[in-house]
């Protein structure tokens, strides 16, 4: 029996695209029919989300912090009716609003019957996984993040799942992974890592993946560029974006990007298609022929570099198969 995971990378529903939602709060304000029909053909949805959802807090008082993300509390429901079964929250934008703001997110995708992954009450919680489950087989998610430390969690205080990746994998990762491994079938790990809008993983990512797979990760799926990367093996180094309000880069083109649907035959991730994309204001379509174009010489490109050969479909898609089994070589 063979299981469709839908991955999703940074999805920011603040500022104007939480006025859309907070106006017409429905799945249809976010994505497009042609997009909800691909998100249709999998059995699990998980994607990052890059803002808080409250009514509530103060933004965070970090000097210098450019940008704060909170969307309308009817946006969890709203991420349910589009199918989402799980988000990550470790990233930079979890704690925009502080840790009441933080509390409200957690409980109101908890009331929606969406799973929370990344951030917690305290270091544990937040470094905690979710277990899914589709069609039989058990997949334990962990998110982690790369950035801001000082949205770290503690002990005694909430917070983000918070990881030094430019130092190795720490000790903790390397042992939630492994632990979790041992709870389910596979493990997905979705980090949010390296520096934003740039067009390859740097190196220390490129280490972490591979660390990652070495402690039990079947699938690494990450993302923080606002631009897709390529395809490493059963590694996506960035998903770019799914839904934002952002200004395009004319040269890295963060308006187009992909939806991935990566099957599991049992306990192994062994396929990868990629829907291409086209984000507009606060709401994504599927994206044109000129779109698709790019895309797919972009995103086979960097697949390439990575060794993973990526082939083009009659529908537009981009496929790669991962049916061999991975070395430590191929991440």
């Amino acid at each position: 029996m063979t299981v469709t995971v839908a991955l999703a990378g940074d999805t920011m529903l603040g500022r104007g695209v939480a006025e859309r939602l907070a106006a017409a709060p429905a799945p249809e304000t976010l994505v497009s029919p042609g997009v909800r029909e691909a998100l249709a053909e999998a059995d699990l949805f998980v994607l990052n989300l890059e803002c808080c959802v409250s009514a509530r807090g103060e933004p965070w008082p970090a000097p210098g912090k450019p940008f704060f993300f909170r969307a309308p509390p009817v946006t969890a429901r709203v991420l349910a009716r589009l199918g989402v079964d799980c988000v990550n929250l470790a990233n930079n934008h979890a704690l925009d609003y502080g840790a009441d703001a933080l509390e409200d997110t957690r409980d109101l995708l908890g009331e929606a019957g969406i799973a929370v992954v990344g951030a917690g009450p305290d270091a544990a919680g937040a470094r905690a996984p979710a277990l899914l489950e589709a069609r039989g087989l058990r997949i334990a998610v962990l998110g982690a993040t790369d950035h801001p430390e000082d949205f770290a969690a503690a002990p005694d205080c909430p917070g983000v799942a918070w990881a030094d990746l430019h130092h190795g994998l720490p000790g903790w990762l390397h042992d939630a992974v492994a632990d979790a491994a041992g709870q389910a079938d596979a493990v997905l790990v979705t980090p949010h890592w390296g520096p934003n809008m740039t067009s390859a993983p740097p190196g220390y990512v490129r280490e972490a993946a591979t660390r990652l797979h070495t402690a039990g990760a079947a699938l690494v799926a990450g993302h923080s560029a606002h631009v897709s990367h390529g395809a490493g093996r059963r590694t996506l180094y960035d998903m770019g974006d799914f839904v934002d309000d952002y200004a395009v880069d004319p040269v890295l083109r963060n308006d187009l990007g992909l939806l991935f649907l990566v099957t599991f035959d049992g306990p192994a991730p062994v396929r990868l298609r990629a829907v291409p994309l086209q984000l507009g204001y606060g709401h994504t379509e599927l994206a044109s022929e000129g779109g698709r174009a790019w895309i797919h010489h972009r995103f086979s490109r960097a697949s390439a570099d990575l060794g993973t050969q990526v082939a083009l479909a009659e529908d537009g898609r981009l496929v790669a198969d991962w049916g061999q089994p991975i070395s430590p070589s191929g991440v």
